[in-house]
């Protein structure tokens, strides 16, 4: 089973006139793959998932499927739903579409228990069982925390379950995870703890600010993987200001607001319930940015 790990984006998704700009998409992930990251993730929460038609959903991946072909740039699909039939379907649709691997996150408003969680789990994996499969734990938005035992009940019954995006902002749950689990691949989930999180055993990141700077974050996952802590650190800290200042507001407002401001994108559209941030928050944006150099913006 070739797994992903590394350097990873939560795709955003460009819209023009209220749909998928699908050039503009291509566009970004050329400029992800040219700055070193591992894998794109299309169709996460940063790429506004949530609100993707099924048809937008499937188009993504196959863009980035096309455009990651022939380079060392994998594609890290997201699938996930809170109905485990439709999250086996989007499971078989990026299997289809030739997606490297997916991750799905953990089931919203329903608030099943930790049995539940499993279940859900266990039959999605199973659904597409040659395809490497990652759990995605962001409690704030989904109510629900995959816990340690049910990550590892999963990890060791289901072949293909190979990691955890994990986005509890927690680093006592990924010390948890690998020291009973050291073959697990844990992804820091959350910008600001990339590089503690690598340092204690995390075989890579998916990040919102490599969208911005993918630079920058394959270079600290780099340093990290090689041991070269200090410079991971130095990385890590250096973004510490751009990493507060994207999550102003919910993901992926900000993000989209800078990357309009440095033209990577044409317009500033999203999808309501999102709306543009407020100007005090833009400032702010703006004025942090300043300290950051935009590589092919």
């Amino acid at each position: 089973m070739n797994i992903v790990t590394g350097s990873t984006t939560a795709l955003i998704t460009p819209f023009k006139n209220g749909k998928l700009d699908e050039q503009k998409y291509a566009d970004l992930i050329k400029r992800q793959i040219n700055n070193g990251i591992d894998a794109v993730c299309p169709v996460g929460t940063t790429g506004e998932s949530a609100t993707l038609t099924y048809d937008e959903d499937k188009r993504c991946m196959e863009i980035a499927v096309e455009v990651c072909r022939g380079t060392k740039t994998k594609v890290l699909a997201g699938a996930g739903s809170n109905s485990t039939a439709e999250a086996i379907e989007a499971a078989k649709t990026a299997q289809k579409c030739g997606v490297d691997a997916i991750f799905s996150v953990a089931p919203y408003y329903n608030k099943p228990s930790q049995e539940g969680l499993y279940q859900h789990y266990k039959a999605i994996a199973e659904s597409v069982p040659e395809l490497p499969f990652m759990l995605y734990n962001v409690p704030g938005r989904t109510v629900v925390d995959i816990s340690a035992d049910t990550v590892i009940r999963l990890f060791d019954d289901v072949k293909n379950i190979y990691g955890i995006k994990e986005a509890t902002g927690s680093l006592e749950r990924t010390i948890e995870l690998l020291s009973r689990r050291p073959q697990l691949k844990v992804f820091s989930g959350d910008d600001a703890i990339d590089y503690p999180i690598l340092a204690n055993g995390g075989a890579g990141i998916t990040s919102v600010t490599s969208n911005l700077l993918p630079d920058l974050k394959s270079q600290l996952v780099i340093k990290a993987l090689a041991g070269d802590f200090k410079g991971s650190k130095a990385i890590n800290d250096a973004l510490f200001p751009i990493n507060k200042a994207l999550f102003l507001e919910s993901n992926p407002v900000m993000i989209k607001a800078a990357m309009y401001i440095t033209g990577l994108i044409d317009t500033l559209e999203y999808r309501l319930p999102l709306v543009p941030p407020s100007s005090e928050n833009l400032k702010r944006l703006e004025e942090v940015m300043k300290n950051y150099t935009i590589t092919g913006a």
